[in-house]
C-alpha cells in the first residue's frame, strides 16, 4: 500500500489513537503542521513523564528533546502497526532506561513544581477556605512524596496509568515486560501509595 493510501484510510478511521497515526504518516509526507500537531497534544504530558521520573528539571528537559529527535529521525521508517503514543513512549521509555544504566542516579524527586502546577494555584481563592486549600496543598505534597519512594518499576507503571492514561496492555508493550507482571506492578503500587499517604496524613494530623 502506498503512503497516500495510508494515510487516506488512517484518515478514514475514527478515534484518536488512528488521528495520531494519521498525523505522523502526514509528517512522513513532509507536512509539518502535523509534526507541529503532534507535538503540541502530547508535549505536556511526556515532560511530566521525565519530571516525575527523574526528578530534575534540566535532566528532564534534555531526555524530553531527546526523545523528540528521534521521533524525528525514526519518521520515515514508522508504521501505525501500534498506537503513536505506545511508540513515543517507548522511545521515552528506552531513553530513560539509558541513562538510568549510565549514571544510576538516586531514585528520587527533586522539591519542583510541573509546568501545570505552580506556586500559585495553592494560593487561597474564593471558591476554597485557606484551610481547604492547604489540606489539599499537604496531600499533594504527600502523595508526590510516596510516589519517589516507590520502585522504579512500579513507578513508572502507575505513573504512565495516571498521566497517560494507558492500560496494563499497553505499558507492558512500552516497557517490554509482561501483562501480568504490568498489573501487578500497578497493584502494588497503588496498594504502597495508600499505605503510605494514610501513615504520612497521620502524621501530619498528630503534629497539629
Amino acid at each position: 500500500m502506498s503512503l497516500e493510501n495510508r494515510v487516506t484510510e488512517a484518515l478514514d478511521k475514527r478515534g484518536e489513537a488512528d488521528s495520531d497515526q494519521a498525523l505522523m504518516l502526514q509528517y512522513m509526507q513532509g507536512d509539518m503542521s502535523a509534526f507541529e500537531s503532534l507535538y503540541q497534544k502530547h508535549k505536556g504530558g511526556l515532560y511530566r513523564y521525565f519530571v516525575r521520573q527523574v526528578g530534575d528539571l534540566q535532566l528532564a528537559e534534555d531526555l524530553y528533546q531527546d526523545t523528540w529527535g528521534r521521533v524525528i529521525k525514526a519518521a520515515a521508517s514508522y508504521e501505525p502497526s501500534a498506537k503513536f503514543t505506545t511508540w513515543l513512549y517507548r522511545i521515552a521509555h528506552n531513553l530513560l532506561i539509558d541513562h538510568v544504566r549510565a549514571v544510576k542516579p538516586v531514585d528520587h524527586f527533586s522539591e519542583v513544581f510541573t509546568e501545570n502546577q505552580e506556586a500559585d494555584s495553592f494560593l487561597p481563592s474564593d471558591e476554597q477556605a485557606p484551610q481547604t486549600q492547604f489540606i489539599a496543598w499537604t496531600k499533594a505534597q504527600l502523595l508526590k512524596h510516596c510516589i519517589s519512594l516507590l520502585p522504579t518499576v512500579q513507578k513508572e507503571a502507575l505513573l504512565l496509568n495516571m498521566e497517560a492514561g494507558f492500560t496494563a496492555g499497553t505499558i507492558a508493550e512500552v516497557v517490554g515486560t509482561s501483562l501480568e507482571a504490568t498489573k501487578s506492578r500497578i497493584r502494588y503500587a497503588n496498594q504502597s501509595l495508600k499505605t503510605c499517604v494514610m501513615n504520612k496524613w497521620q502524621e501530619v494530623e498528630s503534629e497539629r
